[in-house]
C-alpha cells in the first residue's frame, strides 16, 4: 500500500485496516512456522504497510496536538 492511498482515508479506516492486516499478519507466521508459506517476503511487506498505517495516525495526532496548543 503506498502512502497517497493511506494519507487519503479516514482514521477509522486506517484502525479498522490496521487491525486486519494484524491478524493477517498473524496468519502468515503462523503458516511460516508450518512450512507452508511459500512467499515469505509478504511478511515484511504486511509490517511495513502497518508501520506506514501507524505513522499516518500518528502524524495525524501531532497535527491535531499543534492545533490545539495554538
Amino acid at each position: 500500500m503506498k502512502m497517497y492511498e493511506i494519507r487519503e482515508m479516514n482514521n477509522e479506516e486506517i484502525i479498522k485496516r490496521i487491525a486486519e492486516e494484524e491478524a493477517n499478519l498473524v496468519d502468515l507466521r503462523f503458516q511460516h512456522a508450518l512450512k507452508n508459506l511459500t512467499n515469505t517476503a509478504k511478511l515484511k511487506l504486511l509490517k511495513k504497510d502497518i508501520a506506514r498505517m501507524k505513522t499516518v495516525l500518528k502524524e495525524r495526532e501531532l497535527q491535531e496536538k499543534n492545533k490545539t496548543e495554538n
